[in-house]
């Protein structure tokens, strides 16, 4: 019997283990698969509430006086949802900057309204230099030219006269045309006078008239080309003055006054 062979022990437990790799593998496959079961198992009790849900629609609006409804540029226009911790969006316009020039008062905020020039003016920049010049005054019209002077002359004189209360005058007028031309006398006696006659000597009588105080005698016949015919006037109530204020012949001045 001596020379017989013992048998070896065989190993139990975490030995026979590692003398058997292929049992490890075997086993961490089972234990995945059974994880996998669970895990589906976990993901269909849930239910469908954590199904995903379709999105919801777009609103659709009516564009005012088309009757169309369009839906992409409402969509585009509609506020962006906000996210916790981001700003939204500015919707409003910038602030424009006006120029220093068009802003009134003081351009760093303290006060003054912008005023709007009217239509058609140009508002000039106030630059702080030389005030712009006045504008030149308007040129003054001419005056009319004198209207030419009367070939017909008067020289007054006094034939007669009493105290200084009355007296009789003399106009005499003189033609220097190379025609007849006729004529008219104009006088102003002094104040309070009245007119008692008046006549042309030698020659057809005219048409007198006092008005106003102001004595008009018009020719009654031309007076011949270098002829003189002598006007006569009778005044009275004269209040101590024996010559007349003014005299004219045909808008000339009669000399011997």
């Amino acid at each position: 019997m001596s020379g017989m062979r013992r048998a070896q022990p065989r190993a139990h437990g975490a030995g026979a283990l590692a003398s058997s790799p292929w049992v490890v593998v075997a086993t961490g496959v089972l234990v995945m698969v059974v994880l996998l079961i669970v895990a589906l198992a976990s993901y269909r009790s849930r239910g469908p509430a954590f199904e995903a849900r379709p999105a919801d629609p777009v609103p659709a609006y009516s564009l005012p006086g088309s009757g169309v409804t369009d839906r992409a540029p409402v969509a585009a226009n509609l506020p962006e949802p906000v996210v916790p911790g981001l700003t939204p969006r500015r919707t409003d316009p910038l602030p424009v900057e006006l120029p220093a020039d068009v802003v009134g008062g003081d351009p760093s905020g303290g006060g003054g309204a912008v005023s709007s020039p009217p239509d058609g003016v140009v508002v000039p920049p106030d630059d702080g230099g030389t005030p712009p010049a006045p504008p030149a005054p308007q040129a003054t019209p001419p005056a009319p030219p004198a209207p030419p002077s009367s070939p017909m002359t008067g020289r007054f004189s006094v034939r007669d006269s009493w105290n200084n209360e009355a007296f009789i005058g003399e106009v005499l007028l003189h033609n220097r045309d190379r025609v007849a031309r006729p004529w008219t006398v104009r006088l102003v006696p002094p104040a309070g006078s009245r007119l008692v006659t008046s006549w042309v000597e030698g020659a057809p009588q005219g048409t007198p008239r006092m008005s106003g105080g102001v004595f008009t005698y018009t020719s009654g016949v031309n007076v011949a080309p270098g002829a003189s015919v002598p006007l006569r006037f009778h005044f009275e109530n004269t209040g101590g003055s024996i010559r007349p204020s003014r005299c004219t012949v045909d808008g000339v001045a009669c000399s011997g006054l």
